[in-house]
């Protein structure tokens, strides 16, 4: 983190931490912690304002995000500051990635609520979809939309699977199914096969 920090710093004036809300356990808000991966520019008063506050979703070859940032974003070390959210009890290691509340209120259906039940984690099959699978389907042109469309459903019957069948093992495996795609990535593969709980996720 202390490296990645000096690499931020270096690569584009301003915070290396960015505060996101999020939906957690329940729907209640917190603040998630990120490593800062765009550029920052300024209101008419001088003030800073943060590129991830213009869209809710990041496109593949967004122009917000600065190279360095890119790197840390396909390594998936600009999550590692959410340490500090799991330690304070508002995150798990494992369990579904939280959404911005603005996306929970107007998409959510009912049945995606599920996935509120539990506390939202680092990793999750949704998650992982959604890094596989996701980043393909969203256009530069309105991936705020391509995401809702396209992905979130998805995404979020994937992780109505892990919630119904959450268990010790299956965290485990869920971690080390993250480590070979981060290590994946890292490497430069791009084709990854559908997760296992596709079918009854489908089904969902």
């Amino acid at each position: 983190m202390a490296l990645a920090a000096i690499g931020i710093r270096l690569s584009s004036p301003g915070p290396v931490l960015y505060r996101a809300v999020r939906a957690g356990r329940d729907g209640r808000p917190f603040v998630m912690y990120k490593m800062r991966t765009m550029h920052h520019r300024r209101r008419s008063d001088d003030s800073l304002i943060t590129a991830e506050d213009d869209s809710l979703i990041t496109a593949e070859k967004d122009p917000r995000v600065f190279p360095f940032g890119a790197w840390l974003r396909r390594a998936k070390l600009d999550e590692l500051p959410q340490i500090f959210n799991v330690l304070r009890g508002e995150m798990a290691i494992v369990g579904p990635r939280p959404e911005d509340p603005t996306i929970v209120d107007q998409h959510y259906t009912a049945a995606q609520w599920e996935t509120l039940k539990v506390a939202p984690g680092l990793t999750s099959p949704g998650a992982l979809y959604s890094t596989t699978h996701g980043e393909q389907r969203l256009s530069a042109v309105d991936p705020e939309r391509d995401y809702v469309q396209r992905v979130l459903p998805v995404k979020l019957a994937l992780d109505r699977v892990y919630v119904r069948h959450a268990s010790v093992g299956y965290d485990l495996a869920l971690i080390f199914r993250t480590i070979a795609v981060v290590a994946g990535r890292a490497l430069g593969r791009r084709l990854f096969r559908d997760p296992p709980e596709m079918r009854e996720a489908l089904q969902l």
